[in-house]
């Protein structure tokens, strides 16, 4: 066993880069974040070197995202808000299902960069499937940082033996990210609204947060078994299985949570129900909308009177990324019996969240949203033509 906590061979790595090479960094709580530091020393070294970044739900402490004379990400979550504020990463506007095509098309690597847990099989990827795995299938040579600390949590096969090299180990297992705070009152009752919508054998999708909280909050206060199938898991769900709420396996492309969700997901993991699968399965829109019936229940930033939604940012931010919003939105629409849920607060920071012109590009359509929910109650836009729509979601932005 590695006595310290990580050990990364730069002259291995170094090996493997190209000259004017673009390196893919696996992405999430697991990402590779041991080999930070020699990546960043090789690129100041290089000069040449291109970068691309996925979902990081944390700074990336010790990735010097200078030293790279480009660096771009597909999707710029929490930890990446900063650096693409100041413009030192290029966020580039796709939704997570087309995230496989670009990473094996025009933004494919020459070498992708993994953390992966040592596994009776082989080298198991840990916490996170995400476009990874489509990356390694196109025949990306791999740079892998063994860590024993990653959750068993992945479906799919071993690394390939042939184009894997390993260039460090390490203890650190996933980043925690501990939970949001409390829901408020109005977002407990915005779960409220939303767990009044689901029917019965609901297959559920929602994001951690405040709101995400508040959902499963009234999930379990209402005592129906669902199905969970999110693009990201958070600690929630080992709630609703300590309640036996789970109808089915869960399913997720990232696991985003503390100590007691990475254990909960190795242990399914080690007796075969692995919980994270990558994008191709996750976000495929027909298996999305196929049954049970799904329930995309996801937030804004801000929504216009026709209900086209803005999750990216403010006129002076970036917030967040385009992400699987569309996809799940646009799959549970087309479910039989499932719902397009847009749940926001009414007001953020004291400016109303419903505008009449968005701050940023649409992120997902009016024609894509089936239900607008606030704390003031439910606009259930199905049916209803634009005048109506209107007149629908201003009802839920007044007392």
């Amino acid at each position: 066993m590695n006595p310290d906590p990580a050990t990364v061979d730069a002259t291995t790595l170094a090996a493997l880069v190209r000259r004017g090479a673009r390196i893919a960094v696996a992405d999430g709580c697991g990402t590779p974040r041991a080999a930070f530091a020699a990546l960043s020393s090789l690129a100041r070294e290089r000069g040449d070197l291109r970068l691309v970044l996925g979902w990081m739900p944390t700074v990336p402490e010790g990735l010097d995202l200078d030293a790279f004379v480009d660096a771009r990400t597909v999707m710029p979550g929490w930890g990446l808000r900063p650096a693409v504020t100041e413009g030192h990463v290029r966020a580039i506007p796709v939704r997570l299902s087309a995230t496989p095509a670009l990473l094996t098309g025009p933004l494919r690597p020459d070498l992708l960069l993994v953390g992966a847990a040592p596994d009776p099989r082989g080298l198991v990827l840990g916490s996170e499937v995400s476009w990874v795995r489509a990356v390694v299938d196109a025949g990306v040579p791999v740079a892998v940082v063994v860590d024993e600390a990653l959750p068993r949590a992945a479906a799919g096969a071993p690394l390939p033996d042939d184009r894997t090299h390993v260039v460090g180990h390490a203890r650190l297992g996933p980043n925690e990210v501990a939970g949001a705070a409390d829901p408020s009152a109005e977002h407990r009752a915005i779960g409220r609204h939303v767990a009044g919508l689901l029917p019965d054998g609901a297959r559920l999708q929602w994001a951690p947060g405040q709101l995400g909280q508040a959902v499963v909050g009234a999930v379990l206060e209402r005592g129906r078994p669902v199905h969970v199938d999110s693009g990201l898991l958070g600690d929630g769900v080992v709630d609703l299985d300590d309640a036996g709420l789970l109808a089915s396996d869960p399913v997720a492309t990232y696991l985003v949570g503390t100590q007691r969700l990475y254990a909960w997901a190795d242990a399914r993991g080690r007796a075969g129900h692995p919980v994270v699968h990558g994008v191709e399965h996750t976000h495929d829109p027909v298996r999305l909308a196929a049954e049970p019936p799904l329930v995309a229940v996801n937030t804004a930033v801000e929504i216009d009177l026709d209900g086209q939604v803005n999750v990216e940012g403010t006129a002076r931010a970036v917030v967040g990324g385009i992400g699987g919003h569309p996809d799940y939105a646009a799959a549970a629409t087309r479910s039989r019996r499932g719902l397009s849920v847009i749940a926001l607060a009414s007001t953020h920071r004291g400016a109303p969240t419903l505008v009449e012109r968005l701050s940023r590009p649409v992120t997902t359509a009016s024609h894509d949203v089936d239900a607008v929910v606030t704390e003031h109650g439910v606009a259930d836009l199905r049916g209803l033509d634009r005048g109506e729509r209107r007149i629908a979601l201003a009802r839920v932005w007044s007392p």
